[in-house]
């Protein structure tokens, strides 16, 4: 009972306070209005000030593209207008008329900037009516460059942006409000959903007309704050609703907020808390009973979720620490990236100029000559598809490359890749020892390109992380195979550098790491190598690993299986050189096992000895048993050049004697002199080998093909903007006795292909991106002409467009073929040729 009358008691006392803060809150509402809604009011003003701001900062940058361009005139009729900005004009310094985005010749005489109202320190005019009947404003923007002024910048906006931010009504949206110009006392805007609209309402004249204010005292008191650019709030009953209006500053004071609120709606919202404390009250009373029932639940689980809370909190404070280390993490690794990426280019750079200045020294000799321009094509084209792989490397890194898969020969790319890595080992005294063994099939299929850009990206590093006067050791090996139709290759590129340690080999490939220590440090590259080369390696379905020792060296190795072509042989070309069985001496027994695989393989046989005397005592025994001799040329004394004397004069002039030589090895040009000779770069391979012999033949497959591909004779169109570009082609095609008419343009090119009698021209070279009119829109052009070989006569593009979706545009836009810049001339011969001729067989 004693704790009943106790409560009975506090409900009792908290019912009068109830009472008694009810009655003050009615009273102390009324008193507030005022400040309610000044606060109100200095949030719409607010909104309409930063509406300004926000213009007149997009007009500053505006101002600052105009002041950029060299045709300032063209940018701004450019100049797309919108919902906000209808007009943009400029008129140059010194000029009293200019020219907007809608035409027509532009004057600032109509606008008036007298009334001194500034936005972040630029003009704002009066608001007036514009041209399509809205009411407007304009920004006033100087346009500077250099310190010098280039002219003004003028942009009109409508009232639709503020309209747009305002709030949809206040006060139950039983407040009116309109939008007033100070100058003109104009009314140019009734936001949406902001009271009424009178049509009276028109400028301050008929708002005080139709609300019957007709004080002289507040008609006075508003006049003066109008004036001074202060703010004005007074009482009057709008239509017999007593009402505080007012009169609220913006811009400094440049517009006013105009409109009234009625005392019955702030009043409403007293009486509205009064019955939400009401209500409390009594369900308080209803609830008492059960709240001390579950109190302590309540209270358990008030801990359970506080817990909870801070638990998320802390999630959320990682997450939001680990997303700001992760955007930290990128911005570092673009930059890294971008300062850095010189290291993947440098590498076949260095080898086009170093044969570059060989060339020049052996510029007599032909056979070097050959030699190095092939080794500079192949560097050329891997500088190329570097390129490429630095603008792909974000379709590498999201999985989207589709793997090129064709045709290749094992030897051709150990070739390419030894040119390429030989020359940098060997400007740091370095040794690399190149290695093929096991391996049957030197055709496989592949994307010879990614593979190598795998193999570039290991032997490179391995030459930079490796000290002066250090070993490396690239090796193919052959494995079991796991099926007939795939040959097992392992890679493995191992030196004895400087290594890396633990921690740097759980991170090796993540994009834009590289090992750094005192030693590595002057080693520079982007860290984005062995990222891409894992991601190549996972798309091929192979494996790569990595071991290290600091101070010990770095083995890596990549598992890869690569199909082997159906019914691929070339025992033919054997069988027609009459080439059966061939002598070889080396002094590796392992290097005999693994050339005597590759031979089986096209069916040919070999007698192998390791040594000079075994090879003369071999060929003594049986003259007539061998069509060809290959000797190392590193075999112990008396050495491969005298056996090759001697068994010149057991085996004749007529059978070729090949040498196995290292990269740039002394001695071969003794070797050479001794008269149908040839020598071959480590490792062996059937392919170079097969490829020497036609070189010795001098009736390989080149010849006929160039034979095939002559152009003598031919005559072509070239639509080509790049002088230098077009003196190439010029050339080219004169050393194939083609002849050439190059024009600017793509229009140039139809107008002359049009006035051109049938015949004259056999094709078409067109470029892509071209003034006036492009090589798109000119071939659709050409087709478009009405004469029988419009349609017919072929077209094709040259284009530093190289990739896929440009050589569909240009087959879309009704070209015949695409031929990429840098042009390869073969390839180019060989597409002129097909079409030129398939053309005339049409």
């Amino acid at each position: 009972m004693s704790l009943f009358l106790s409560v009975a008691l506090v409900f009792c006392v908290l019912g009068a306070v109830v009472i008694f803060v009810a009655q003050r809150i009615s009273r102390e509402m009324s008193d507030s209005a005022i400040q309610n809604l000044s606060e109100s009011l200095d949030l719409i003003q607010s909104t309409i000030e930063m509406v300004l701001e926000s213009e007149a900062e997009f007009q500053s940058l505006v101002a600052r593209e105009v002041a950029k361009v060299e045709d300032p005139e063209h940018y701004i009729r450019s100049f797309e207008k919108n919902q906000i900005m209808v007009k943009t004009a400029f008129i140059p310094a010194g000029k009293t008329e200019g020219y907007s985005n809608t035409g027509e010749t532009f004057t600032a005489g109509e606008l008036d900037f007298s009334a001194g109202g500034m936005v972040r320190g630029m003009p704002v005019s009066q608001s007036y009516l514009n041209h399509m009947g809205t009411w407007a404003y304009t920004i006033q923007c100087p346009v500077e460059r250099d310190g010098r002024g280039l002219g003004t910048l003028y942009v009109e906006y409508v009232y639709d942006l503020i309209d747009n931010s305002l709030p949809n009504g206040f006060y139950d949206r039983q407040a009116t409000l309109y939008i007033m110009d100070t100058q003109s006392q104009r009314f140019v805007l009734k936001p949406k959903g902001l009271g009424m609209r009178s049509a009276g309402h028109l400028n301050l004249d008929d708002y005080y007309r139709a609300n019957d204010i007709v004080d002289a005292g507040i008609r006075a008191e508003v006049a003066r704050c109008l004036e001074q650019g202060e703010n004005a709030l007074f009482y009057h009953d709008i239509r017999g609703v007593d009402s505080l209006n007012y009169m609220w500053s913006v811009n400094d004071g440049t517009s006013y907020l105009v409109g009234y609120v009625p005392v019955e709606a702030i009043q409403q919202e007293g009486r509205s808390v009064n019955q939400s404390i009401l209500i409390v009250v009594l369900v308080m009373l209803a609830a008492f009973l059960l709240c001390c029932t579950l109190y302590y639940i309540n209270q358990r689980q008030q801990i359970r979720l506080r817990r909870e809370r801070e638990e998320e909190r802390e999630v959320h404070n990682r997450q939001l620490a680990e997303a700001l280390h992760a955007a930290q993490v990128a911005s570092s690794s673009k930059t890294t990236f971008l300062s850095n990426m010189s290291h993947d280019i440098r590498t076949p750079m260095n080898a086009v100029l170093g044969f570059t200045t060989l060339l020049a020294k052996d510029a007599d000799d032909p056979a070097k000559v050959r030699e190095y321009t092939k080794k500079i094509m192949a560097s050329g084209q891997h500088l190329l598809s570097l390129i490429n792989d630095i603008l792909d490397v974000s379709k590498i890194e999201s999985g989207k490359v589709v793997l090129n898969l064709s045709e290749f020969t094992l030897g051709d790319l150990v070739s390419s890749v030894d040119a390429i890595i030989q020359p940098m080992a060997a400007a740091r005294g370095q040794t690399l020892d190149v290695e093929v063994d096991g391996v049957r099939h030197e055709h496989l299929i592949g994307d010879e390109t990614r593979i190598n850009q795998i193999l570039i990206n290991l032997l490179s590093n391995a030459v930079k992380y490796t000290p002066e006067g250090g070993h490396i050791w690239f090796r193919i090996l052959g494995q079991r195979q796991r099926s007939s139709q795939f040959q097992h290759l392992r890679v493995e590129v191992e030196d004895n550098g400087y290594g890396m340690t633990p921690e740097f080999l759980t991170t090796i490939f993540d994009a834009f790491t590289r090992a750094e220590n005192s030693t590595t440090n002057k080693v520079q590259g982007t860290g984005l190598g062995m990222a891409i080369t894992k991601n190549i390696v996972e798309m091929m379905g192979g494996t790569i690993d990595v071991t290290s020792q600091v101070g010990k060296g770095s083995l890596f190795r990549v598992e890869l299986e690569l199909r082997i072509p159906e019914g691929h042989t070339e025992r033919q070309f054997w069988e027609q050189n009459g080439i059966r069985r061939i002598l070889v001496a080396h002094a590796s027994p392992d290097c005999l096992n693994n050339i005597q695989l590759m031979l089986e393989d096209v069916g040919v046989g070999m007698d192998g000895v390791t040594s000079a005397e075994e090879a003369v005592a071999l060929s003594m025994g049986a003259p007539d048993g061998h069509q060809l001799a290959l000797l190392d040329l590193d075999l112990p004394s008396p050495g491969a050049l005298s056996a090759a004397r001697q068994l010149r004069q057991l085996l004749g002039d007529a059978v070729p004697i090949l040498f196995l030589a290292h990269f740039d090895a002394h001695g071969t040009e003794e070797a050479l002199a001794l008269g149908n000779t040839g020598v071959l770069t480590k490792p062996f391979f059937v392919t170079a080998m097969r490829e020497k012999l036609l070189e010795m033949q001098g009736s390989g497959h080149g010849e006929a093909a160039e034979a095939a591909n002559s152009l003598a004779g031919l005559h072509f169109l070239a639509a080509e903007d790049n002088e230098i570009n077009a003196e190439i082609l010029t050339e080219l095609l004169a050393v194939e006795e083609a002849t050439c008419e190059v024009v600017e343009n793509g229009q140039l090119a139809v107008e002359r292909f049009a006035a051109a009698p049938e015949g004259e021209f056999h094709a078409i070279l067109m470029d892509v991106q071209m003034p006036v009119m492009n090589g798109y829109d000119a071939t659709r052009a050409i087709r478009a002409l009405a004469r029988p070989d419009a349609g017919t006569i072929p077209i094709i593009a040259m284009t530093a467009n190289a990739f896929a979706e440009d050589e569909r545009a240009a087959l879309d836009a009704g070209m015949n073929a695409h031929v990429a810049k840098p042009l390869d001339v073969q390839l180019l011969k060989k597409v002129i040729h097909d079409l030129t001729h398939q053309s005339e067989r049409n």
